[in-house]
C-alpha cells in the first residue's frame, strides 16, 4: 500500500508511533523515526530493518523550531523527498482540575501536542508543495471530544488538532496534499494505565471504576489495540484514501461516534 513511500513519524520510537512504523514498513514504506529517546528509536529502527525497509533515526524535540528544522534537513537530505508526515509525538500532560494546572504544565502540554505538529508541518510543507503531493496525519484523541474529569489541558490541545487539520486541508488541497486526523480511544498499554491511575486519584474512585470509565461507554466493551490505530493511519496515508481530506477518524471501539 505504501511501496517505496517515505514517511516521517514523530514519536516513532515507542507506543503508537512504534506500531505505526512497523505497520508502514510492512506496507513497503521507508521511514524517518524522530523522537527524544535514542534507545527507543534505535530499537524501532532494528525492527523496521528486519522487515526489509530503511529507517533513518533523527533525535528531535518537536517543541524546538531549530530541532524540527534539523529533522526536515536530515530527512530530505537522506531520501530527497517526504511523502507522508505523521504528527504522532505527544504527552499526556497533567491530570488535575484546571484551576490546579500550572501555567508551566499548560504551556508544556501545548508545546508538544499543538506547537510541535505546527512546526513539523511548517518544516515539511514547502517540499510537499513543490512536488504537488503529500499526506499529513495528526494523531489526536477522543478525549478532545468526550469530557473527562481532570483532563482539560490534554483535551484542549487534542481538539485543537482537529481545527488545525481542517483548515490546513483547505490551504494545501490546491497542491494535491491531503490532511487528516485519527482520534484513538483508550489504547491498550502502559500510557492509558498511567492515566487510569491518575483518574482514580483525582476522582477518588477505585482503579476498577476508573477503568470502567474508559470501556463502559464502548459498544464493544473494550479498549483499542494499538495495531488498530496504526492500520487506520495506514489507510489514510494510502491511495485508498485518495479522496479523503479534512476528516477526523475515530478509532475508539465506538466510544466516540462524532
Amino acid at each position: 500500500m505504501l511501496k517505496d513511500k517515505v514517511a516521517v513519524i514523530t514519536g516513532g520510537g515507542q507506543g503508537i508511533g512504534r506500531v505505526i512504523a512497523l505497520v508502514f514498513a510492512r506496507a513497503g514504506a521507508d521511514l524517518v523515526l524522530a523522537g527524544r529517546s535514542l534507545e527507543a528509536l534505535e530499537s524501532t529502527r532494528a525492527e523496521v530493518e528486519a522487515l526489509g525497509r530503511r529507517a533513518l533515526v533523527v533525535m528531535a524535540d518537536v517543541r524546538r523550531e531549530e530541532s524540527v528544522r534539523f529533522l526536515a534537513e536530515q530527512a530530505l537530505g537522506y531520501y530527497g523527498h517526504v511523502d507522508i508526515l505523521v504528527n504522532n509525538a505527544g504527552i499526556t500532560g497533567p491530570t488535575a482540575m484546571l484551576w490546579e494546572v500550572t501555567p508551566a504544565e499548560w504551556e508544556e502540554t501545548f508545546a508538544v501536542n499543538v506547537t510541535g505538529p505546527y512546526l513539523c508541518c511548517r518544516a515539511f510543507l514547502p517540499s510537499m508543495i513543490e512536488r504537488s503531493a503529500g499526506c499529513i496525519i495528526f494523531i489526536s484523541s477522543m478525549t478532545g471530544k468526550r469530557p473527562l474529569v481532570g483532563r482539560s489541558t490534554y483535551a484542549a490541545g487534542k481538539l485543537a488538532l482537529v481545527g488545525l487539520a481542517r483548515s490546513l486541508a483547505w490551504e494545501t488541497g490546491p497542491y494535491g496534499i491531503r490532511v487528516n486526523v485519527v482520534s484513538p480511544g483508550a489504547v491498550e498499554g502502559e500510557r492509558v494505565e498511567r492515566v487510569i491511575r491518575e483518574q482514580s486519584r483525582v476522582e477518588g474512585i477505585s482503579l476498577e471504576e476508573a477503568r470502567r470509565n474508559f470501556t463502559g461507554n464502548s459498544p464493544l466493551g473494550r479498549m483499542v489495540p494499538p495495531e488498530n490505530v496504526a492500520e487506520a493511519v495506514l489507510f489514510l496515508a494510502s491511495d485508498l484514501a485518495a479522496s479523503i481530506t479534512g476528516e477526523d477518524l475515530n478509532v475508539s471501539a465506538g466510544t466516540v461516534m462524532y
